[in-house]
């Protein structure tokens, strides 16, 4: 196993973790997920970086790497939800894009098409992860002012999250043609 592997297994292994802190609710608690998610995050582009900068692209990697960041992702929009910290609908509108964009790729790949990700979707994931990060460490340091940057960010990632489904799906609609 490579050490791009390693990074994205530790992500998955950190999960747990995370969801335990962020669940306790209390102040340190939550700083301390928010912590961990941001460690985590870091992996995300550490792995990417290192399997193509050395030649480690695997066929594990390009499974495991995109479950692992949605466990993360939707591990700690879950529990938020469960801490009445963000809106159900969110989580409901992000989870069905990702359902969809993952059936989509699984009908292209059994037809042989390898559809990359977009750059709305990878805005799409960078807001989510700065708002989950935002929201763990309640607002800081944008509380001092007043500024709700946690909620920028939130409705900022499901706005983007519907656009950016949208957007993945024009542009390979050829994917659910039907062959003549």
């Amino acid at each position: 196993m490579n050490l791009a592997n390693k990074l994205t297994l530790s992500r998955i292994f950190m999960i747990p973790f995370f969801v335990f802190f962020l669940l306790k609710g209390t102040t340190t608690d939550m700083i301390v997920a928010g912590v961990i998610f941001i460690i985590a995050s870091l992996t995300d582009f550490l792995d990417g970086y290192i399997a193509r900068s050395r030649n480690l692209v695997t066929k594990f990697g390009k499974f495991m790497d995109p479950l692992a960041d949605k466990l993360l992702v939707m591990s700690a929009f879950v529990c938020l939800v469960e801490l009445q910290i963000v809106p159900s609908w969110i989580v409901i509108v992000i989870l069905a894009r990702e359902f969809i964009v993952s059936i989509f790729r699984a009908i292209a790949a059994s037809e042989g098409i390898v559809i990359a990700a977009g750059k709305l979707g990878k805005y799409k994931t960078v807001t989510q992860m700065i708002a989950i990060i935002l929201l763990c460490f309640s607002n800081f340091p944008f509380e001092a002012w007043s500024i709700p940057m946690d909620q920028i960010f939130l409705y900022l990632c499901a706005i983007l999250t519907i656009l950016s489904g949208i957007d993945y799906m024009v542009k390979n609609k050829q994917v659910l043609k039907e062959p003549n």
